[in-house]
């Protein structure tokens, strides 16, 4: 896999070979667990069980439905987007009912789209009485603590500060983490109330001066950022510093760098983990510029469904970047569904074990007051 010199190596826990210790923790005999992340624009479902090195995955679902779909515009979730959003949630139903996954192992949330829509809580009950699936709506703080906890294998040990954007259908969260004495310690969140559909819609693609548009959407997450970010100064000191480095987790992020490979189809094991520098991000989004909406439409990489959110991405990219000045970024296939399954299995693991039931006899001699006789 294409690397800068000097990257740490890479440990991917989704695909890792694995050799168990113990087989009720892990391996063919642990138990499955699920993941189901709906957002404003793409509905994904993990399904893997614990190994010791993380979890291996067994079964993956993603879709786009654009749930978020005019939301901007008009506060509620339309209809239409409703509708296809039901029917990927639908299939992931019945993907955990073939599977046989217990319903109490499967973690199911939503995001910005519902947060934000007067009807999002109507949406998540009439999912909860058509498919039996519980989604709970989560909090930007909450999706911000996710996706670090889904990329924390990403982090390179050597630098001393971590910026984590999560780039989203309707927002984008963003992590500051600082190395201390016990790793990585947050110092500081915010979530950005613009994403790929959410800045796309306020700013639709004009025919020719594309690069005033595209200025345009920077400008406008900038705006948003200037208000945010942690107020401890040592981490502005390490960014300019050059001590830091970036992970970057969504699907406008994987895309530039499919673009920046120049992949005929998309490969996963060739993107997540993938470093690139300030420089390859800026010549992956100019690449996008000058290929037009069709032109995007055709990449292997982005698709028609992505072609007219892509740049937008890129525009977020760019502002997070002209904000906090940073050289490397390490590109992250993983965030949110990662996060919710290694927090489920750590939980479950940490849960204490219940002892075992000693014989009838020893059962008996308590019950009568005194051991056994001895015969």
């Amino acid at each position: 896999m294409p690397e800068t010199p000097g990257a740490p190596a890479r440990r991917d826990a989704r695909s890792q070979p694995t050799k168990s210790r113990d087989s009720g923790a892990s391996g063919r005999d642990a138990p499955l667990y699920g993941a189901l992340d709906l957002g404003t624009n793409n509905c994904r479902l993990l399904i893997a069980r614990p190994s010791r090195d993380g979890f291996r995955v067994v079964d993956s679902f993603s879709r786009i439905v654009r749930l978020g779909e005019g939301l901007s515009l008009t506060g509620r979730l339309d209809d239409r987007a409703m509708d296809r959003a039901y029917d990927a949630l639908a299939l992931c139903a019945e993907r955990v009912a073939r599977k046989g996954l217990d319903a109490s192992r499967l973690t199911a949330v939503a995001t910005q789209a519902c947060r934000a829509a007067d009807n999002g809580q109507a949406f998540i009950d009439r999912v909860r009485r058509g498919t039996g699936l519980k989604l709970r709506i989560i909090d930007p703080a909450e999706e911000a603590s996710l996706s670090v906890a889904g990329c924390l294998n990403l982090f390179d040990p050597r630098a001393e500060a971590v910026l984590v954007i999560d780039v989203g259908g309707g927002s984008t969260e963003l992590s500051w983490m600082m190395r201390g004495a016990r790793g990585f310690e947050s110092k500081g969140w915010m979530s950005a109330p613009l994403g790929v559909v959410t800045l796309a819609e306020r700013h639709p693609e004009p025919v020719g001066n594309t690069e005033a548009w595209y200025e345009a959407m920077v400008a406008d997450v900038g705006a948003h950022l200037a208000i945010g970010g942690p107020s401890d100064e040592q981490v502005r000191t390490l960014f300019e510093s050059g001590r830091v480095h970036m992970v970057g987790t969504s699907g406008a992020i994987t895309s530039l760098a499919g673009i920046h490979l120049g992949l005929r189809r998309y490969q996963r094991d060739l993107v997540d983990g993938l470093w690139m520098t300030r420089g390859d991000c800026e010549a992956a989004a100019l690449r996008l510029k000058r290929l037009g909406p069709a032109g995007r439409a055709a990449e292997s990489c982005i698709g028609p469904d992505r072609a007219d959110l892509v740049l937008a991405g890129a525009a977020i990219l760019e502002a997070v970047q002209r904000a906090w000045p940073c050289e490397r970024v390490r590109v992250a296939d993983r965030g949110l569904r990662e996060g919710l399954l290694l927090q489920r299995m750590r939980e479950d693991r940490q849960k204490p074990r219940r002892r075992r039931r000693r014989g009838r006899s020893a059962q008996a001699g308590n019950q009568a007051g005194g051991a056994a006789p001895a015969t």
